[in-house]
């Protein structure tokens, strides 16, 4: 596995932003990031939170699609 890219205090927006092959993951957990108006703000792990999802299974998801 590559160094970690993506960590749960990156914004939403610019983790899709800077790597759009994570959208299928976000998607894949029914969170549609890129329209919602928190992810402009909300980082990974509070976005999580609020989704009931565990940030750090959510960033070993994010960064083993950048594999």
């Amino acid at each position: 596995m590559s160094e970690k890219k993506i960590t749960k205090d990156m914004s939403i927006l610019d983790i899709v932003k800077q790597y759009p092959e994570t959208f299928e993951v976000f998607a894949s957990h029914g969170l549609g990031c890129i329209g919602c108006a928190a992810a402009r703000f909300e980082n990974l792990e509070a976005g999580a939170k609020v989704h009931g999802l565990d940030a750090d299974k959510l960033v070993e998801e994010l960064n083993a699609v950048l594999d």
